[in-house]
């Protein structure tokens, strides 16, 4: 998921350079959101992981 909002950023990037003002804004838009989904998958992850592994441990 992160490469894809990676290569939004990218398009938008080049959208923008060359004029293209709604494609730049719509495909920052999507990259801006695919980002904060990663990062947010990523702590829900981490956190459950970390509760889980205790059960697991007996601590």
């Amino acid at each position: 998921m992160l490469k894809w909002a990676l290569i939004f950023a990218v398009i938008a990037l080049l959208a923008g350079g060359l004029g293209f003002t709604g494609v730049a804004g719509a495909a920052a838009g999507i990259a801006k959101l695919l980002f904060f989904v990663c990062v947010a998958g990523f702590v829900l992850f981490l956190a459950l992981g970390a509760f889980v592994g205790k059960k697991i441990a007996g601590g």
